[in-house]
């Protein structure tokens, strides 16, 4: 049931739920890490309908708008890619308002010393990062929803145009969403290597020698690569009382010991982005990801459901990020694309101490509440002398910097429509001038 203290002590005591407009009342079975039901049925109904509408609304608008712009890839690829890289700002700045309007919650940073100066927080409390143009970026899976909260960071450093995501092929042939995604040149996976290794070889090498010039290029137009941000989570899917139990298959074949927080990561994948990138990427960035009141031993897909986060108005009270980076030239690649059995071991052992590292930051998570943070002190714990500060825990939301820019979702379309009716107003003017003259 659900419990709350009473006035004059610590005793729990049951909290009725409210009233859910069906008659159903009572006490709650279980406590939810998030609090009591804070919307009844009727209201739940009407924000589901709500988040369909805007969803159809934003994905169609997005689609037509990228068919529209389609032609641009025979006529200027430069303008092509920005015009696409625009559609993707507008995807991203999507998913900001279904989690701005739907689940707000506290979002906590803090990274290590390799990001010391990278994570700011602005005078109205948004969260600034300062990451570059061009990197990997691998997290742990906790739930369905992680991707959105990565694609958030992106935004923070003005890359949600740039974002690459490596998918289910099944998502492809999803109506309106899988073409959307095509035009923006995300990589499509069937989990068969054998035939996902050439389509990847093709998207990756792509990326790896893109230069475009004009708008949304990079800093030094075609001088430079394109940017990208590239999001990969090693793990392969989220955690789950299925997928711990795969792991811990997984963990004894490989005679090594499973873990807690964390399934154990697959190196195939990574391993092979970055061979393809090297000499293109030169940081790895690597976030820890908790969601706050998640009990040891559970799993945050059954207590964080989309009817709970985004419809009951119960998200988790804080998503917490703990972030670091590595630079690629530290990591061991292999030297040719056909890596011996003793390269492969090497980047499985490196993949394998991270993923350790998250284990222990996602352990002092679950008995501190907290990450560690970078609070102006060196790599050897001593007070840091002529480095910058830490951020320490910066505490902010997802949010967007200005409610207009929503307006560039619909703005090709608007365009467009507007031309459209000027050209009839146009036609009908002259239909009616020609009828004057003639009669």
């Amino acid at each position: 049931m659900s419990l709350r203290k009473s006035a004059g002590g610590s005793q729990a005591v049951p909290e009725p739920i409210p009233d859910l407009g069906a008659g159903s009342s009572g006490t709650a079975a279980e406590p939810h890490p998030a609090g009591r039901v804070k919307h009844g049925i009727l209201i739940q109904a009407l924000r589901l309908l709500a988040t369909l509408v805007w969803t159809l609304l934003v994905v169609c608008a997005i689609n037509a708008t990228q068919i529209l712009g389609s032609p641009l890839y025979v006529i200027n690829r430069d303008y092509y890619y920005a015009y696409m890289a625009l559609t993707k700002q507008s995807f991203g700045i999507f998913i900001i308002t279904i989690t701005q309007w739907f689940s707000p919650t506290v979002i906590r940073v803090s990274g290590d010393l390799s990001v010391r100066g990278q994570l700011l927080q602005t005078e109205d409390g948004r969260l600034e990062t300062r990451f570059p143009e061009r990197l990997v970026m691998m997290a742990n899976h906790q739930l369905y929803s992680d991707w959105l909260y990565l694609w958030w960071i992106a935004y923070t450093s003005l890359m949600h145009g740039h974002v690459f995501i490596i998918l289910k092929e099944s998502l492809k042939y999803v109506p309106v969403i899988g073409p959307g995604m095509m035009f923006y040149g995300f990589v499509f996976m069937a989990r068969n290597w054998a035939k996902d290794r050439p389509r990847l070889q093709h998207r990756l090498r792509k990326l790896a020698q893109s230069r475009h010039g004009g708008p949304m290029s990079g800093r030094r137009g075609k001088e430079s690569l394109d940017p990208m941000w590239l999001m990969i989570y090693p793990e392969g899917t989220n955690l789950s009382g299925n997928t711990r139990k795969g792991s811990a298959r997984w963990a004894k074949k490989q005679g090594i010991n499973d873990f807690e927080h964390v399934l154990l990561p697959r190196s195939t994948g990574l391993l092979y982005c970055l061979q393809e990138l090297k000499g293109s990427v030169e940081w790895v960035y690597d976030c820890t990801v908790a969601y706050e009141g998640i009990p040891r031993g559970a799993y945050g897909q059954d207590i964080f459901t989309l009817r709970s986060t985004y419809f009951q108005g119960r998200p988790a009270k804080s998503v917490n990020m703990y972030w670091r980076r590595f630079s690629v030239s530290s990591i061991p690649l292999p030297a040719s694309s056909e890596p011996s059995s003793a390269e492969n071991e090497a980047f499985n052992t490196w993949l394998l101490a991270r993923w350790e590292e998250k284990e222990a930051l996602l352990e002092q998570y679950a008995r501190n509440g907290r990450f560690p943070a970078d609070e102006d002190r060196d790599s050897e714990g001593e007070p840091g002398i002529g480095m910058s500060k830490g951020a320490g825990f910066i505490e902010t939301e997802v949010k967007l910097r200005y409610w207009y820019e929503i307006v560039q979702i619909f703005a090709v379309l608007g365009a467009f429509a507007a031309v459209a009716v000027a050209s009839l107003e146009f036609r009908s003017l002259m239909a009616t001038i020609l009828k004057v003259s003639n009669g």
